[in-house]
């Protein structure tokens, strides 16, 4: 059948808005796995509220999740596992990615039921569990990193900061929790809040929903 003049532009036209919509989303970067994607909303939802010994709250792993998407990192240390809760959300994100988690516990009980949730949950490829003291471990690991999450003892904060900055990419981000800003924080938090926001060379904002988290962005050098 001949088609009309008319008829053959408007197909030329959704040919090139299909092929300039896919090329989007390939710029994108973004690894998508519907399977992967459905097995963890099922485990997330299957322990609602079951999520205690130190771990964070369901909006604070979003926030992690959506930082690591938003910028492509790829190269991520957590600090403190607990049982896997942020560990999850954020090996998630890196699944989308095309990244993996460095994650530091010491306590091997909390560590053996991370690792049996992270196998669960579909995401252990994505995560180096290590069980280990990260007072000594962090200082020990070369990098680099483009996003940290620190959840561990509030006391060494700032020394794990110290540790980690110099491994930090440029435009990276280093997170910490139970952190709203205030410098009379519990815990060495006020410390560690007073030195992050003295440097010039890292920007930080404070998030204060859910359980409060510092996120502070390494600037390029001049």
């Amino acid at each position: 059948m001949k088609r009309s003049p008319t008829s053959l532009s408007l197909l030329l036209s959704l040919l090139l808005f299909t092929s300039g919509f896919l090329s989007a989303l390939q710029a994108q970067g973004l690894k998508e796995n519907p399977a992967l994607d459905a097995k963890v909303k099922k485990f997330l939802e299957s322990h609602r509220g079951q999520w205690h010994d130190m771990n964070i709250p369901a909006s604070d792993g979003r926030l992690l999740f959506d930082l690591i998407v938003k910028h492509r990192y790829t190269k991520a240390l957590e600090i403190g596992t607990s049982t896997g809760h942020s560990g999850i959300w954020i090996a998630w994100a890196l699944s989308k990615t095309g990244g993996k988690l460095i994650t530091i516990d010491i306590d091997e009980e909390r560590h053996n039921l991370a690792v049996a949730n992270f196998k669960e949950c579909g995401l252990s490829e994505f995560i180096d569990a290590r069980l280990a003291d990260a007072h000594d471990l962090v200082k020990e690991l070369n990098g680099p990193f483009d996003f940290v999450f620190s959840d561990a003892d509030k006391g060494w904060y700032k020394q794990y900061f110290i540790e980690v900055a110099p491994k930090l990419e440029a435009g990276g981000c280093f997170t910490a929790h139970n952190v709203y800003g205030s410098r009379r924080s519990y815990g060495g938090i006020g410390e560690y809040v007073e030195y992050i926001l003295s440097l010039k060379n890292f920007e930080t904002t404070f998030n204060t929903d859910g359980g409060g988290v510092a996120i502070s962005y390494k600037k390029a050098e001049k």
